[in-house]
């Protein structure tokens, strides 16, 4: 009786798992290409979480064209290539070596290389480099205002972008935090012309024949009172003042710091490897 009792327990376990495993919850592909398939779970990992609906649907349809496409391009590769034309092993060993050495250097760098530039050394790469540092554009001191024209004061925003003193300036501020649209105040430094002319209602075509001709502009739409003062300017061609380039000539100076510190690096492992009888260079008619 027991055993009975037994086997009708067993296969009642039994169908109970096969029940158990029919009810769960199969995942169901959203794409297909060959024997490749492409699941709602592919797609959280590309998806960020804070995304809206919107942005999810266009970030889901954008992905799984892009998928079947390089997936279709995967098999007609894999059709037409033979063996020895798939065989990538080479490559990537090459890539992975490539990329282990890129970030150890990249930690020697961050670890052992001085990345300090003071001002002297600035100052000597500028005053032995001048010719490369020739103007290509106009530049200037310049202060720019945009501002409702509701709320505009035009000869008081003439009056405050002309003093260049710290408490004029400082009140000029003031004022453009609290009225302006947007606003730019370069007295004390140097910036490309540019800046203010793609602010402007109807940009200035010729802007060295502006700076050279003008103090002062002014401009209007619909919506908005615009005013440029410009204090100072240096045309293309002129040597450019050392504040303007002094991040160029830093990042130069790094630059130049890193290539003689890699080059070092590759120096001193040849040659402790050499010392430590590392390696070895056989002839062609070497002999086992």
């Amino acid at each position: 009786m027991f055993r009975k009792f037994g086997k009708y327990t067993s296969l009642l376990l039994l169908i109970g798992i096969l029940w158990a495993c029919s009810g769960e919850k199969v995942e169901k592909p959203l794409a297909r290409v060959g024997d490749r398939y492409l699941y709602r779970s592919d797609l959280a990992k590309i998806i960020p979480a804070n995304a809206t609906k919107e942005d999810s649907a266009v970030l889901s349809d954008d992905y799984i064209s892009r998928w079947i496409k390089q997936e279709l391009m995967i098999q007609k590769a894999n059709e037409n290539l033979t063996l020895a034309q798939k065989d990538v092993n080479q490559e990537l060993e090459e890539y992975r070596n490539s990329l282990i050495i890129y970030r150890y250097k990249n930690e020697l760098i961050r670890q052992r290389m001085d990345t300090l530039v003071t001002h002297a050394q600035i100052q000597d790469y500028y005053d032995n480099n001048k010719d490369a540092f020739n103007l290509d554009r106009c530049i200037v001191k310049a202060v720019f205002v945009k501002i409702p024209g509701d709320l505009a004061s035009p000869e008081l925003l003439k009056q405050l972008a002309d003093d260049v003193s710290k408490e004029g300036q400082a009140e000029l501020h003031d004022y453009c935090t609290q009225y302006a649209k947007s606003y730019q105040i370069a007295v004390d430094n140097w910036i490309d012309f540019q800046v203010l002319n793609r602010n402007l209602p109807e940009p200035i075509d010729d802007p060295e024949t502006f700076v050279r001709r003008n103090h002062e502009k002014e401009m209007n739409d619909s919506n908005y009172y615009y005013l440029v003062v410009i204090h100072d300017y240096m045309l293309a061609n002129d040597l450019a003042p050392i504040e303007f380039v002094e991040n160029n000539i830093k990042n130069l100076i790094l630059n130049q710091r890193k290539i003689r510190f890699l080059k070092e690096l590759e120096e001193n492992v040849f040659t402790e490897a050499e010392r430590q009888n590392k390696y070895t260079i056989y002839s062609e008619n070497n002999e086992k």
